[in-house]
């Protein structure tokens, strides 16, 4: 699976701002869909909270994308 780098300003990024800004769902609204009928991994764990916060270091996978890790500018 590619590894992809995702660089945020603030101290976290929430999953559904991460997936709207890499494009893998077209509005914010759309997380809450996407969670429900797709497994995504938080650092090994599914998750499916929209609003769950992601700091640094941490390792989003989505399946049939790619392994998102997110770093702070």
């Amino acid at each position: 699976m590619e590894e992809k780098t995702v660089l945020i300003d603030g101290p976290f990024i929430t999953l559904g701002q991460l997936l709207k800004e890499e494009g893998i769902i077209p509005t914010g609204g759309a997380a809450k869909w996407f969670l429900k009928e797709t497994t995504v991994l938080v650092n090994d764990e599914p998750d499916d909270r929209r609003g769950r916060k992601l700091y640094p270091e941490d390792k989003i996978k989505i399946p049939d994308h790619q392994l998102l890790v997110i770093k702070s500018k």
